[in-house]
Parts: C-alpha cells; structure tokens; sequence
C-alpha cells in the first residue's frame, strides 16, 4: 500500500479538518458563498468537490443535465445545489444529520429549496424500491480501511471505508434505483485501492468504466481522480 493510500494518513487528515481552529462558518466556492457546520466534510481542505462539478459538468453554464439526480454522501450540498440550479430535480442524502442540514442551508441560501430534498440516509435504506433517478452519484470515501476499524465520529465516515463495505453496497443497490438510460457514478481517487473496488464490482455483478480522469496536488502529492461509471457486468 502507498503512503497515499494510507488510512491513518486520511484519519489525521479528517482530525486537522475537523479540528481547524481557523475552520470558518461560511466559504466561496466557485463565486458562491457556502455555510459549513460543524463535523462536516469540508469542501476547503480538499479538492474533491471542485473536481466532482468538473466531472459532473456542473461548472459549465448552459451544459446539459439530466432531469433528475440523486447524491448521496451530500455534505455540505454544493453538487446538489449546483445540480438543483443547473435544473436538475435533486434529492441529497448523507448519513451525517449536520450534513443534511447543512445542505438544506445551501438549498435555501441559493434559491433551490424547492427542488431540493435532503434526506437523513445510510446509502439507500431511506428510499422506497419505487425510487428511480436519472443519475445517481457519489464522491465517495475512498480509502480503505482494515476490516475490524470503526469509526470514532460521522466526520471519519467522509474518508475511510472499512473493507469497501459501504463501496459493496453502493455498487449492488445503486443500479436498481436507476430510470431507463440513466447513469450511476462515482468519484474515486488514487488514495483508494481501484483494483480491490473492481474486484468487488465484479463479485456484485458489475464493471468500471472510467469517463474522465485529472490529476491534482494535494500538497506535495499528485493524486489522479475518476469518474467511473458502474455498468451491468458484460452489459
């Protein structure tokens, strides 16, 4: 395993962001202000969310956008947000209570709140079999974690997943909540391990496409980002 790829390396990166003494109550983003409250993933101390509007075309006015779009793992709901404004029909989900009101903040500082529902939820347990989107994305918590790890605060849950449990779940609920057409994504980064997740993608039936790629510094590392697409194994 890389240093990168560390999962105390990301736990301490968690405890300085969490922990900041300068962490503000608002930030800019993309020539928007944002609220950020306390124990949630902070868009400032990371370049994830930037790069996932990129990936999602969410940067560029006038870029076509499905009709509808569910996000889980919403933070501080400026995807969804950004979705909800592009016109996107959005639902936010986060299993982290502060997330999903700091995403409804955002939804009413914008404008969007009545086009955006955010929903208390552990990946898809808050939804019916009934409900269906035209894209479904998450930037997720890349890193893995051993086995036997457990979380010690929600605020962790943004950057570890213990044994790719969650990764698991995603990649075998995600596809059936989908509308015909439609798209499941997922952020994914060189701090993850890609070839366990494709593994597992495989064991539920799956296969990754990579649709766009870009390599940022993050401090002195050069770490490539994904947009994978997960698709029907063989489909």
């Amino acid at each position: 395993m890389s240093d990168v790829q560390s999962h105390l390396r990301s736990l301490e990166r968690s405890r300085r962001s969490r922990t900041d003494p300068d962490r503000p109550r608002t930030f800019s983003l993309r020539g928007r202000e944002w609220d950020l409250l306390d124990d949630v993933f902070a868009p400032i101390h990371s370049p994830s969310t930037e790069i996932a509007l990129e990936f999602l075309g969410l940067d560029e006015i006038g870029a076509q956008q499905p009709s509808s779009l569910l996000e889980i793992g919403c933070g501080t709901g400026v995807i969804a947000v950004s979705a909800a404004l592009a016109g996107c029909r959005t639902v936010a989900s986060d299993i982290n209570e502060n997330a999903v009101r700091n995403t409804r903040l955002n939804a009413d500082r914008h404008g969007v709140g009545d086009r955006l529902t955010a929903v208390h939820s552990d990946l898809f347990d808050a939804f019916d079999d009934g409900a269906r989107f035209d894209r479904i994305f998450w930037s997720s918590n890349y890193v893995l974690a051993p086995e036997d790890f457990v979380h010690r605060s929600v605020h962790e849950r943004s950057y570890v997943d213990p044994a790719y449990r969650a990764h698991r779940r995603y990649l075998a609920e995600a596809p059936g909540h989908l509308t015909e057409g439609g798209a499941v994504l997922l952020h994914f980064c060189e701090r993850g391990n890609l070839a366990r997740l494709s593994q597992i993608a495989e064991e539920c039936g799956r296969e990754l496409r990579v649709l766009r790629s870009r390599t940022v510094l993050e401090g002195e590392d050069r770490i490539e980002h994904h947009l994978l697409e997960v698709r029907p194994l063989d489909g």
